[in-house]
């Protein structure tokens, strides 16, 4: 594997074996539906809380995963996940069931590609055969601990966003497959001194653009280089300032350019500014991206994965959001 500082390009071959996706109903009912692989019809999954509703998605994506490979949880060597709920509790007790070597991470919103990043390496280095990633997130789990609970019915500004009822998993292996993980960028925590967690896309975008010009230049890849850029959930507020932010480094996307949070919801969704959380990216990036990649739409595609580092207590003592972007490439492979 070759590193440059904080950029690595994997010379052994990873490849994504299988990917499977789990989302809520207004997920479900908005413009990507038919691209997850299960919706479920309301936000409390068959169980008796937000939390448990939670780790029913996570279970219900990785299901989905294996399921599409035949493979079984003993033929995986190691499971890397994370979640929003405290201490990443979510992706503890998924482990916990699985009962397989597992390693917890927490990006904020960009926990899923950390994960993947992570799970890349092990696999480069020869460490494991089988790695399973996941990461998830849930709208009643993130507004009780992050803002208000949802009974409490408190009125949000437009620029605000929506967490994101889903998760994702993915299955890595160095067996071809039609595609590949390429490079990554590990993301530095910048903090522009916002205070608004009404704001995040806004605190966010200064670290997505900071990974990118870091991706790029490392690689010495040029944003024409990709078929689509993909940011995981700047919203469209976050998503104005990043392009701005790139352009003041030369780069300037084009229709090239999505953000996840901007894809997954309508617009007569009332989503706000957009959607949020571990499971934005990771249902759109390993449902819809990947589908697109499989059928040959797209050939390139680099992904920006953003997380705000904020936590309740960091927000009522009036602390800056500090933020964090980490960046994968996928290639798409024709084997046949």
């Amino acid at each position: 594997m070759g590193f440059t500082h904080r950029t690595m390009v994997f010379s052994k071959p990873v490849y994504i074996q299988s990917s499977g996706t789990a989302v809520g109903p207004k997920e479900g009912a908005g413009p990507l539906k038919g691209s997850f692989d299960y919706v479920y019809d309301d936000l409390w999954c068959g169980e008796k809380s937000w939390e448990l509703a939670e780790r029913a998605l996570m279970k219900t994506a990785i299901n989905q995963c294996l399921k599409k490979r035949h493979k079984s949880i003993d033929t995986i060597d190691l499971f890397i996940a994370g979640d929003l709920n405290n201490q990443t509790t979510v992706s503890s007790y998924v482990a916990r069931d699985l009962q397989l070597p597992y390693i917890g991470t927490y990006s904020a919103c960009a926990t899923s590609i950390e994960a993947l990043i992570l799970g890349s390496i092990w696999i480069n280095g020869l460490l494991a055969d089988h790695v399973l990633t996941a990461a998830s997130s849930h709208y009643g789990v993130c507004e009780k601990q992050f803002r208000f609970p949802t009974e409490f019915a408190v009125q949000k500004s437009e620029s605000a966003q929506l967490t994101v009822t889903g998760a994702g998993s993915v299955l890595l292996s160095k067996k071809r497959s039609q595609i590949q993980v390429t490079e990554a960028t590990i993301g530095r925590v910048i903090d522009f001194g916002l205070l608004d967690a009404n704001q995040l896309g806004a605190a966010m975008a200064p670290a997505a653009a900071e990974t990118t010009v870091a991706h790029l230049s490392k690689t010495n890849k040029h944003v024409s280089d990709y078929d689509l850029i993909l940011t995981g959930d700047l919203s469209k507020t976050g998503s104005e300032i990043y392009r701005k932010l790139l352009r003041e480094h030369g780069h300037y996307l084009s229709k090239g350019y999505e953000d996840c949070g901007v894809m997954i919801y309508g617009t007569e969704q009332k989503a706000f500014a957009g959607g949020s959380g571990a499971g934005c990216s990771a249902s759109v990036v390993f449902g819809h991206v990947f589908n697109q990649i499989i059928a040959g739409e797209l050939n390139r595609v680099l992904v920006i994965a953003t997380g705000a580092l904020l936590s309740s207590i960091t927000v009522n003592q009036k602390q800056s959001i500090p933020a964090i972007a980490h960046a994968i490439a996928f290639e798409r492979r024709d084997f046949s």
